[in-house]
């Protein structure tokens, strides 16, 4: 039995989310559709996180099982002529029988834009948090670094799956302004549900001086959600960056 890992991206507008669901379209069911199609046989494949509804991924990580006898290398064309076109499979590699994609991931990094303009760009509407107030970008920026660390995230996690710890550790958390055009990039070794948004939702909140940024590491010692930020709107989000060790590892390291 091969176990193949896949590098994806895709347009998460129109699916509700990841994870396989029992009444609506999701990304991981129109993959396996696809898969089961190329390879002759039902496929179940496991992703590198549950995405929510309306997030989108620029890298992505999924994995899955097959006894056919398809070269890896002509898998994504294969399977991309099965997909629709917001989803695609940009590369596949052989990976070690052990190898799962949540399971073996190192670290991940998720961006967030923010298109901060009194005017709205409709090509956007899908794919960025239109925010038409001002907001201080120092403000956004002092209030990420004070993200950065091994914290208990329990203010910043919405209510969902269960976990044994919500200690995580925050490699780097940036905000940066382009034009009208803010992107906040969180890299971690882990990420609870709506964590990423929660995190952007306390950034706004500094810029606001609705807290203080370098308040934030005692916010997260009180594990009280109430405290920290809003919880921003799906379609700002972007899986963006994922990292293993081997060959599935330099899959991704691939512009």
């Amino acid at each position: 039995m091969r176990n193949i890992a896949l590098r994806l991206r895709y347009d998460g507008s129109r699916y509700h989310g990841w994870q396989v669901q029992k009444n609506d379209i999701s990304v991981a069911q129109t993959l396996e559709e696809a898969l089961s199609k190329v390879c002759g046989h039902a496929v179940r494949v496991v992703g590198c996180g549950r995405t929510d509804a309306g997030v989108h991924a620029l890298r992505y990580c999924a994995n899955f099982k097959t006894d056919c006898r398809i070269p890896t290398d002509r898998i994504p064309l294969a399977v991309n002529a099965r997909l629709p076109g917001d989803i695609a499979v940009v590369a596949a590699v052989d990976a070690p029988d052990n190898f799962n994609a949540i399971s073996s991931c190192i670290k991940k990094e998720y961006i967030y834009k923010i298109h901060n303009s009194n005017i709205r760009d409709p090509f956007w509407e899908k794919r960025v948090c239109f925010y038409p107030q001002h907001l201080d970008i120092e403000l956004m920026q002092r209030a990420a670094k004070a993200f950065e660390g091994t914290h208990d995230f329990m203010a910043v996690r919405s209510v969902g799956t269960e976990t044994k710890t919500t200690v995580r550790t925050v490699h780097w958390c940036r905000a940066e302004k382009d034009g009208d055009m803010i992107t906040v990039a969180i890299c971690a070794n882990g990420f609870l549900y709506n964590m990423c948004r929660a995190m952007v939702g306390t950034m706004v909140y500094a810029s606001y001086g609705k807290l203080v940024p370098e308040e934030i590491p005692l916010l997260l010692e009180k594990r009280d959600r109430r405290l920290t930020g809003p919880t921003m709107p799906p379609q700002g989000l972007y899986l963006n960056r994922v990292w293993y060790e081997g060959d599935v590892g330099q899959l991704f390291l691939r512009d």
